[in-house]
């Protein structure tokens, strides 16, 4: 029995055999993006959450103001307790 060679056992000479891959045409376009409606909700979630928590846990000008109300003694009458009971009795749930 006689066995032939097919073809060349170097893998090197088929390596530098391959072809060149041709650049896509239309290039000059330039790249483009989609973001989904999610991906923008999302990141406007996101930002929005940045910026509160970098914002200050104390907001000293609303401090000020209701300090500035409570010093003034015609700003404390039945109005103003009744009002602030209910919601004392809403957050506690009673």
């Amino acid at each position: 029995m006689k066995i032939d060679r097919v073809g060349s056992v170097d893998p090197l000479r088929n390596y530098n055999k391959t072809s060149k891959t041709q650049k896509n045409a239309s290039t000059n376009g330039g790249d483009s993006i989609n973001v989904s409606a999610e991906a923008k909700t999302r990141a406007e979630l996101f930002k929005a959450t940045e910026i509160a928590k970098s914002a200050p846990e104390v907001r000293m000008d609303r401090v000020e103001e209701v300090k500035r109300k409570l010093e003034d003694p015609s700003y404390i009458d039945d109005t103003v307790l009744d009002s602030v009971a209910d919601n004392l009795m809403d957050l506690f749930g009673l």
